[in-house]
């Protein structure tokens, strides 16, 4: 097997080493090339959120309730808790008749540095609007009353919505139901486990956008970088270096899932171990690697996001003593 991998180190040593399992598919599903462990199962988390989104707009439900592309990327987004993304979320609410405690996600810290930063010194309440999942719940509320379905227990497996939901992810999957696990997400939504390789390939399916409804959720994706992650953040930071060519997404415990639609290609990769910090420099990594095989637009522009490439690991004097590297490579199967 390939060995890709992150590094930490301290100094000249390597501390830690984070390995890595990662698939890229072409836009017919053919797995081109991979790393460590194609077939682990693994939580997809937020990364399957395009997936969860789709019956949005399969089913009709941003064009009956007015809602535009940034809704449509927000139900996408695993987003900082900015004021644009609390403003969207509230808008959303607003044109399905809900409000924030119908939501069934609980709040937590905001995800960028920033508005934490900013949170903590204020002392703001945070509530259900805060969580970084607030856009999809609210998608899936509306997924909810465009079929008037119950509102309550939307999040749970056996749910209607729940139950739409699945068929969206065994379609862009090709698995069977019966093949992918189900679990509870952090946020309270059913999360699905399933192979590495089936998330690259469904992700080269959003690439290539193969129906219009897929190519709406890419097309509303690409259109907010923003509203995807937030400031600072790899997501929305790969897609500002390479605008209208990558869309990148965060899942919790080391996943991170990319399309490229140049090049009708997905990549979904699992840091093995969860570390987060290793999930972004290994995506940076594999598009590196990918550079190659791409359409000169595709490809990561040089030294774009090195700091990310490349992760400083600073003291509490914030004087730097090592670093987080890749390391190994991509194993392609044509080779």
């Amino acid at each position: 097997m390939s060995d890709l991998r992150i590094e930490a180190l301290r100094g000249p040593a390597v501390e830690s080493v984070h390995r890595i399992s990662a698939v890229v598919a072409d836009a017919n599903g053919r797995t081109i090339a991979v790393a460590g462990d194609p077939a682990l199962v693994t939580f997809w988390r937020s990364a399957a959120k395009p997936f969860q989104a789709l019956p949005l707009v399969e089913d009709g439900v941003l064009d009956r309730f007015g809602l535009g592309s940034d809704a449509l990327a927000l139900a996408c987004a695993s987003h900082s808790s900015e004021p644009l993304h609390l403003a969207v979320t509230d808008r959303m609410l607003a044109a399905i008749g809900c409000t924030e405690a119908d939501l069934a996600c609980g709040p937590h810290p905001p995800l960028g540095t920033r508005v934490a930063r900013e949170v903590a010194a204020q002392g703001i309440h945070l509530t259900p609007r805060w969580s970084n999942c607030s856009g999809k719940h609210a998608g899936m509320l509306a997924l909810a009353k465009h079929h008037g379905w119950p509102t309550a227990g939307y999040e749970v497996a056996g749910h209607p919505v729940q139950d739409r939901i699945m068929s969206a992810i065994t379609t862009w999957t090709g698995l069977p139901a019966s093949e992918i696990v189900l679990g509870v997400d952090g946020c309270t939504v059913v999360c699905h486990a399933l192979p590495v390789t089936a998330m690259a390939r469904a992700y080269a399916g959003l690439a290539a956008g193969r129906t219009g409804s897929m190519r709406r959720v890419r097309d509303a994706m690409l259109a907010h970088p923003d509203l995807i992650a937030g400031e600072g953040r790899v997501c929305t930071e790969l897609m500002h270096a390479m605008p209208g060519q990558v869309i990148a997404k965060i899942g919790a415990e080391g996943i991170h899932c990319a399309a490229i639609p140049a090049a009708g290609i997905g990549i979904a990769l699992k840091v093995e171990d969860g570390d987060m910090r290793a999930s972004g420099p290994a995506l940076l990594e594999i598009l590196r690697v990918m550079a190659p095989r791409l359409p000169g637009p595709a490809r990561l522009p040089e030294g774009a996001l090195r700091s990310t490439a490349v992760h400083p690991i600073r003291n509490t004097r914030g004087v730097r003593i090592g670093e987080i590297r890749a390391a190994g490579t991509l194993r392609f199967l044509d080779a």
